[in-house]
């Protein structure tokens, strides 16, 4: 595997909140990911990249406690044990992949939002005034306060990830993980979304987990970039690992050419 200095920019980073050490996850036709070992700091930002069917969602649901490893370990904060309890769990924040939103659905951007409390609050007590008010924040956090009485299926699919992100938010976590925040969006509201995000990653002090196919647009967001394909490839500064002798054996050696410090995939389509 190709290691970059592993402390690149620790400086700003505090202790490894999650570490993996040489854990693989199973499925039961075989592995999703092996023997992956590395840490991620607190406070950091790091991209997963890797092509379709590559492990990137089972990292993220590996962090998340719903995959026990079958060898080796994953750690998570400061907690030995492998089943992450309730309180670790509200600690971490997610963002699946986009949810297709029924127009018809009767919910409102205010109790969509506040779905993210029930971890932290227990689904059969009732949500106080402090409750409403951390939704409050978190709509202001991600700019969509003037719309907590709409019905969540009538906004834009922009608008519904600034939702889903809120969501996340008012958990309080203090790791977000973002599956594909960018897709299905168009291009301008792209850009908005990982704006907002580095910001929140910014003024919350978040740890930030982003997997996404769009390596040009979150390469400069991050501190470090991993590259999956059932193992852990590479892992370090953007610079360091988008590069043609890096991704080729990943990606396919036709896939891949570099040009002024953007990746052009040739056959990398999404689904």
């Amino acid at each position: 595997m190709e290691h970059v200095h592993p402390h690149h920019s620790d400086h700003h980073h505090g202790e490894p909140l999650i570490r993996f050490d040489h854990a693989t996850f199973r499925y039961a036709h075989g592995p999703a990911l092996e023997d992956i070992t590395f840490e991620i700091a607190d406070g950091e930002f790091i991209g997963v990249i890797g092509p379709n069917g590559s492990g990137k969602t089972t990292l993220l649901r590996a962090i998340l406690g719903l995959m026990p490893p079958s060898a080796g370990s994953l750690q998570i904060f400061d907690c030995a044990c492998q089943e992450l309890r309730c309180y670790h769990r509200a600690r971490i924040g997610y963002l699946p992949q986009k949810e297709l939103v029924d127009p018809n659905f009767p919910i409102t951007v205010e109790e969509t939002v506040m779905m993210g409390r029930a971890g932290v609050i227990g689904l059969f007590r009732r949500p106080g005034m402090d409750d409403r008010e951390i939704v409050r924040h978190a709509l202001e956090d991600v700019g969509m306060a003037d719309f907590s009485r709409r019905a969540l299926g009538t906004l834009s699919g922009g608008q519904q990830q600034r939702i889903f992100i809120a969501r996340a938010l008012a958990q309080h976590p203090q790791v977000l993980l973002l599956d594909e925040p960018t897709t299905g969006i168009d291009t301008p509201t792209q850009h908005t979304i990982l704006d907002m995000i580095e910001r929140l990653h910014r003024d919350l002090h978040l740890t930030i987990v982003l997997v996404s196919h769009d390596i040009n647009l979150i390469a400069p967001l991050t501190d470090r970039i991993a590259l999956l394909k059932t193992r852990l490839h590479a892992i370090g500064p953007a610079k360091e690992v988008l590069r043609e002798e890096i991704l080729a054996p990943v990606y396919g050696p036709k896939a891949v050419t570099t040009d002024a410090g953007h990746v052009l995939l040739a056959d990398h389509h999404h689904p």
